[in-house]
């Protein structure tokens, strides 16, 4: 089974990355993860969790969970030679987003969304921003035109959600799928019809 790389940055909504490393980590997919600074600094201040992915798993770190530092553009990930089989920024903040749409490489989660959309790999950015502006719009289009999969962090209702976990179990499954990662959604549109 080949590596998934996520990265959270510093937006709003961290938790939807750390519940996707939990979902994959949970299914044996093998996972490499990088959190941003802003992005460790947003799970303290949402959920007080520390940027270690480590310390989301009660039971330490689980076996395929792989923690990369962003400052490392030297990490295996960053070439296209060791490219990920997929990768998923979630939640993307609007200047990461404008870092990958203009090429600026100088981290390693930009390095290695780089290295996606050069290799061809699946690139799904999940950005969590509103209202967005003309300048985010743009960039998104810029990602979407050059093959990236833009996956907006809005839970559906038909689903009927009954909690803010089954929100955000939704988000993370469609970010699942649009990666290609074989993994089922755990709701569907209409599950009783027949």
């Amino acid at each position: 089974m080949s590596r998934v790389l996520v990265a959270i940055t510093g937006a709003s909504g961290a938790i939807y990355g750390v519940r996707l490393i939990q979902r994959l980590v949970s299914e044996g997919q093998p996972v490499d993860v990088v959190v941003s600074g802003p992005g460790a600094k947003v799970l303290g201040i949402e959920h007080g969790l520390t940027g270690d992915p480590g310390s989301w798993f009660p039971e330490g770190v689980p076996d395929g969970l792989n923690v990369l530092t962003n400052g490392d553009i030297a990490a295996p990930p960053a070439s296209g030679s060791r490219a990920p089989s997929a990768m998923i920024v979630i939640p993307c903040s609007m200047g990461t987003v404008a870092r990958i749409a203009t090429g600026i490489s100088s981290t390693l989660i930009e390095r290695c969304a780089d290295v996606a959309l050069k290799e061809r790999r699946p690139l799904v950015i999940v950005p969590r921003e509103t209202p967005l502006s003309t300048i985010h719009l743009r960039n998104l289009l810029t990602l979407a035109e050059a093959g990236a999969h833009v996956v907006p962090a809005m839970p559906a209702f038909y689903t009927k959600p009954v909690d803010l976990e089954d929100a955000i179990a939704f988000v993370v499954d469609r970010a699942i799928q649009s990666a290609g990662v074989d993994l089922p959604l755990r709701k569907t549109w209409r599950e009783d019809a027949p």
